[in-house]
């Protein structure tokens, strides 16, 4: 099972479009606060549809709480403000994909704190960042992918 982590977000359509996508992908989903809303919030159970009551959900209060209860996951940090393309990583099952605010993304404290692990999707010079649900979606079925090119998970 692979792993969906969100620090902090803040549009609850992504997050529920994010429980939806952990769904249909097996993955679990972590969301680690402070949210910027309620996950009882109408907006993210429309963007979840019916498949929010399926989410395999796991909260937490912040960082620490996270870090704390996973010492030994596999973390990889994904941001557009680093040069390493997500392709060139050797996924395995169980890996944590982390991903940042939606208008901030990831702290440079964070990202500094695990260099060899921070991953990018490219993107043109004109373009800041993708939509975080789109950029979790990206990276997540690569995972799967190369799992599935290694005899590991398929559907």
């Amino acid at each position: 099972m692979f792993h969906i982590v969100l620090i902090e977000p803040e549009i609850p359509q992504n997050t529920g479009n994010i429980a939806r996508l952990c769904v249909a992908a097996g993955a679990r989903l972590h969301l680690v606060g402070p949210l910027g809303f309620s996950i009882d919030e109408k907006a993210v159970r429309r963007a979840g549809m019916d498949y929010w009551e399926r989410v395999d959900l796991q909260t937490w209060s912040s960082w620490a709480e996270f870090q704390q209860a996973h010492p030994e996951a596999r973390l990889f940090l994904l941001s557009s403000k680093v040069d390493r393309y997500y392709w060139d990583t050797e996924f395995r099952d169980g890996d944590f994909l982390v991903f940042g605010r939606e208008t901030k993304g990831l702290p440079s404290s964070l990202l500094a704190a695990h260099p060899e692990t921070t991953l990018t999707i490219p993107m043109t010079a004109e373009t800041r960042s993708l939509n975080l649900a789109t950029s979790a979606g990206i990276v997540l079925y690569e995972a799967i992918r190369q799992i599935s090119l290694a005899g590991g998970k398929s559907f």
